[in-house]
């Protein structure tokens, strides 16, 4: 990949100046493609040491209508309570077909079909509760997912977010930056990206918010203005 000059006062991240956001999400989905088979296995360590109760907290909050944003192999599905209808959508369809398997072990008559978190599928107002776990560290542009989120839900609807983010403890903030030098070229995965300000940007009230671990993992249950 040939370098790009820039004038003094201009620098920024190169991945931002030679890629779009369509070519980001491309490679997104590449990657996700390529990790589908062994995801489950991979992160299972995290999801006990890291995350967990994570998905059930989410679980818990979710109602009525759902709308799961980035369904992954559908890690989120035993943990919906039951008389809600599920909706997801998932970028990568190796990973969509894990999850359609899931719901079907688990007996669910889930909608989950191929689709961009940066632009839904969905008219205006249609779900009441929208869930996206693990998620927005890796779509290219989070500011436009939540803003989507925040149309397809109807007025007083629930936003419930969970995801890895940058550490209120410097030294721990200093090393994930290090390390997304890596992790962003190899898997468009951000570690110290924060989404809360984006969220109450979208003009969502914030109506539960946690952070644990370090301050490295945040959840977030938001409604949207009736």
């Amino acid at each position: 990949m040939a370098a790009v000059r820039v004038g003094h006062g201009e620098a920024q991240r190169l991945e931002d100046i030679v890629t779009t956001p369509s070519e980001e999400t491309a490679k997104v989905k590449q990657v996700w493609e390529k990790h589908a088979p062994g995801y489950d296995r991979q992160i299972a360590f995290l999801e006990r040491v890291q995350f967990g109760g994570g998905r059930q907290w989410l679980g818990a909050r979710a109602q009525g209508r759902v709308l799961e944003i980035a369904v992954g192999t559908g890690l989120n599905l035993p943990h919906y309570p039951s008389g809600v209808t599920i909706t997801g959508v998932e970028l990568s369809p190796a990973m969509l077909a894990i999850a359609r398997r899931r719901a079907a072990t688990l007996g669910l008559q889930a909608d989950l079909r191929e689709g961009d978190a940066q632009q839904l599928p969905f008219g205006d107002a249609q779900f009441d509760t929208v869930v996206c776990a693990l998620s927005l560290c890796t779509i290219p542009s989070p500011a436009a997912a939540i803003a989507e989120m925040n149309r397809v839900l109807v007025p007083g609807g629930r936003l419930l977010l969970l995801d890895h983010i940058g550490s209120t403890w410097p030294p721990i903030y200093a090393v994930q930056w290090l390390v997304e030098r890596l992790t962003i070229r190899s898997m468009g995965e951000h570690l110290t990206r924060r989404q809360l300000a984006l969220v109450q940007a979208a003009g969502f009230a914030v109506v539960e918010r946690e952070r644990l671990k370090a301050g490295t993992v945040e959840r977030i249950h938001a409604v949207k203005p009736a």
